[in-house]
């Protein structure tokens, strides 16, 4: 298994496609994409593009899932802009998930069945160039099949609620073992899963989340925090302060502000105060999601969201000491560009 990181302004979008193109170049069977979101222009998009005509050429029967459609708020949850002309004359079998009401909101792709390419990245200049990201590749026939099921349950039935089945099971991996998550159909198991780690780390637990709005995890989070624990993460500024404006709007989920604003306010989370989403603005969000619980990770394209728990996403259990400690050091890393998070001051009245 392989693990890599992106920072804004820290690497050209070519050496990400670079490692992209080797992955797909080494495909003998059968590539699946599953995409929510893909906008790569040239040089960047020919050389991926080349990847998988090659990769056609020799035989390599290629299958692609993109999102589509989507009614959730922008400012968290910004759209995709895929445009399918883009693979027009590309050696590729294409089918369109509706991401209504709930996204195909992964970024992944099979290889072979025995190797798969994952992580929180889009396939965008931006997600390459200007956003945190985490990404990862790992080579384990036990894995791959898991996302080959997720893979064929989408492109059955291209609903998103019908999709996210595969038990996970934690499989040997090389010198790791790692455990393949979907949603939605394992989502709150997911979140509770998550969330049992956090409570039950003994030296530190790191986070990197745009959102964090999953009561298990929350609740966690508090309890954690009551007791001295170190805690800390990085957050997306503006797409938090959205989420306590809606709470506070709707009601519903209204219970949860206090909880979130003790955990931003009393743990040491960074904000990154990235560009709102609009049409035609940089996409230079906080998009890492990935949670390390002392020789845990958690990576993949979930946000600790309880709309994540409903989508079609996929996230890696990585039981491995190294892994955990490059992950944890790039949260901190990344929490250290970016000053401490600041919660709404309506929010701050609700904590008791």
């Amino acid at each position: 298994m392989e693990v890599w990181t992106l920072t804004e302004g820290g690497q050209p979008a070519e050496r990400t496609a670079e490692r992209l193109v080797a992955f797909l170049g080494e495909a003998k069977r059968s590539l699946e994409l599953a995409l929510y979101d893909v906008r790569l222009p040239d040089p960047v998009g020919a050389g991926v593009a080349g990847a998988l005509r090659s990769a056609g050429e020799r035989g390599v029967a290629i299958r692609l899932l993109y999102n589509v459609d989507s009614e959730r708020p922008p400012a968290i949850h910004p759209p995709p802009a895929t445009e399918p002309e883009l693979w027009d004359g590309l050696p590729l079998e294409a089918v369109a998930v509706p991401g209504v009401p709930d996204l195909m909101h992964h970024k992944y792709v099979v290889r072979d069945s025995a190797a798969v390419w994952t992580g929180s990245a889009n396939w965008t200049i931006d997600s390459w160039t200007k956003q945190e990201n985490v990404l990862a590749t790992v080579e384990s026939p036990g894995v791959a099949a898991a996302y080959h099921r997720n893979f064929e349950e989408l492109w059955e039935h291209r609903d998103v609620e019908r999709s996210g089945n595969a038990e996970p099971q934690l499989v040997d991996a090389g010198s790791i073992r790692a455990r393949a998550w979907f949603t939605p159909g394992h989502g709150p198991q997911l979140s509770q899963a998550i969330a049992t780690a956090i409570g039950s780390a003994r030296r530190r637990v790191r986070i990197a989340s745009p959102v964090i709005t999953s009561a298990p995890i929350l609740g966690t989070l508090d309890e954690a925090a009551a007791r001295g624990a170190d805690i800390a993460g990085v957050v997306d500024e503006p797409q938090t302060d959205m989420v306590f404006k809606q709470w506070a709007e709707n009601r519903v989920s209204a219970w949860k502000i206090p909880l979130l604003a003790r955990a931003l306010s009393e743990l040491p989370f960074s904000g990154k105060q990235s560009t709102p989403w609009g049409q035609g603005t940089v996409h230079d969000f906080m998009h890492a999601k990935v949670t390390v619980a002392d020789d845990v990770a958690f990576l993949g394209s979930f946000n600790l969201s309880r709309s994540g728990e409903a989508n079609a996403e996929n996230v890696l259990e990585v039981h491995d000491a190294g892994i955990a400690e490059r992950l944890a050091a790039f949260v901190d890393e990344v929490r250290g560009r970016y000053p401490e998070t600041t919660v709404p001051e309506q929010a701050m009245s609700t904590i008791p």
